[in-house]
């Protein structure tokens, strides 16, 4: 097998990897029957000559390569006939902008899996950067804490070598009495709840976090069925509710009379009721005054105020409650708003030794499998047809 690492094209763009140096080199080790090569590229946030020092090839060229392994989507003309590309490719959600990514991968005759798409045998997902979107996103919710009361200022983690420096940042924070809700609990949110605890953040529960008053700063990490409920059930059924969301309505309310900061790690679907409404946002009790929207999905979704992405570059942006807009940060009488797409970037090599790691360990042993089940599952195109798992794109792809 040979494998090629791809310099990351799309704009804007990405810094991180699928493999580091030293993983390429530990693979070639224990694989003496592998072949890793690395497309030079200047902006990675491990260098090409680190590449080299660990006896890794780098070129230009991956036309030789079997497999391709990238994080985000692939220009179409970038594209190499005949391969197979391991990628975020965006398409299983029919997204419109990706269409001729997919259009272009079948006529090339490219088989295409989607890291997003490698699955157990119960659904859950075997590699991600989710983690590392919810350590970044639970900072910034930090960072944004300190701007807001001017309290502290911390340095941005994209400043940061890595996640260790990121840490001696800590002991400039001096929490004033707040109270924060995260939802989820899934990878990410998982991972905001690993900072939070990192920094001694108190956890109660979402009924004391309602109903009682704290001396110091405290979080509460809700679930779905802390956030929905189904009229006439007697108690919240998890399959049901991801199975017929719309008939779910939201309990999130009592929280917005309460919580300071929000960090949401919730993805939406547009059949999940939003967590509250523009409208309830103008009550004069509504208490939340920053949100760290983790999902980044933009509205209409379950928060009204991610009018739209943010970037590194500028992470905060202002909600205007009244006039429902976008306004300069850390007004007054404003909402601050963190919705950056691209969290993991801000920590790159640590969010890469992480995913490295995870393709180590639970992918490429599975790509040696003639029959894998878990790479067929993760198949969205191969032989220029559509995968029968993905036989549902056909519209999508033909419109």
């Amino acid at each position: 097998m040979k494998i090629g690492i791809l310099k990351e094209t799309k704009t804007p763009q990405d810094n991180r990897v699928p493999l580091t140096p030293s993983q390429c080199a530990i693979l070639k080790e224990e694989n003496p029957e592998m072949e890793i090569y690395v497309q030079s590229c200047t902006y990675r946030c491990y260098t090409d000559d680190e590449y080299r020092y660990q006896g890794i090839e780098v070129k230009e060229d991956l036309s030789e390569c079997d497999v391709l392994l990238g994080v985000k989507e692939i220009p179409v003309g970038c594209l190499i006939p005949n391969k197979t590309y391991i990628i975020f490719s965006h398409v299983i959600k029919k997204q419109p902008h990706n269409k001729k990514l997919l259009q272009a991968v079948l006529e090339k005759n490219i088989r295409l899996i989607d890291w997003e798409t490698l699955t157990d045998e119960k659904g859950k997902r075997l590699i991600a950067f989710g983690r590392w979107a919810g350590i970044v996103g639970a900072y910034h919710a930090i960072r944004m804490i300190g701007l807001g009361t001017k309290t502290f200022a911390l340095k941005q983690m994209s400043d940061c070598h890595n996640f260790k420096e990121a840490q001696q940042e800590f002991s400039k924070i001096k929490f004033p009495k707040l109270k924060i809700v995260l939802t989820g609990t899934g990878r990410v949110s998982n991972g905001a709840a690993f900072l939070l605890n990192l920094l001694h953040i108190k956890k109660v529960s979402p009924y004391n976090f309602c109903y009682n008053e704290f001396d110091e700063i405290v979080y509460t990490q809700l679930t779905s069925g802390d956030m929905y409920h189904r009229e006439g059930a007697e108690k919240f059924d998890r399959d049901d509710f991801h199975a017929h969301p719309e008939l779910y309505k939201s309990n999130f309310y009592p929280f917005t009379k309460t919580c300071d900061i929000l960090i949401n790690g919730v993805y939406w679907d547009k059949r999940i009721p939003v967590f509250f409404s523009q409208e309830q946002m103008k009550e004069k009790d509504f208490s939340i005054k920053q949100i760290a929207d983790i999902t980044c999905d933009v509205a209409p979704s379950s928060i009204p105020s991610t009018l739209q992405t943010s970037t590194i570059e500028k992470p905060y942006y202002g909600y205007h409650v009244q006039q429902e807009k976008i306004v300069e940060p850390f007004l007054e009488n404003g909402i601050d708003v963190m919705a950056i797409d691209n969290l993991p970037n801000e920590l790159p090599r640590d969010a890469s030794e992480d995913f490295g790691n995870m393709l180590m360990s639970r992918i490429l042993p599975e790509l040696k499998k003639p029959d894998s089940k878990i790479i067929y599952r993760a198949t969205i195109a191969l032989n220029g047809k559509l995968n029968k798992p993905y036989e549902y794109l056909s519209e999508y792809v033909q419109a």
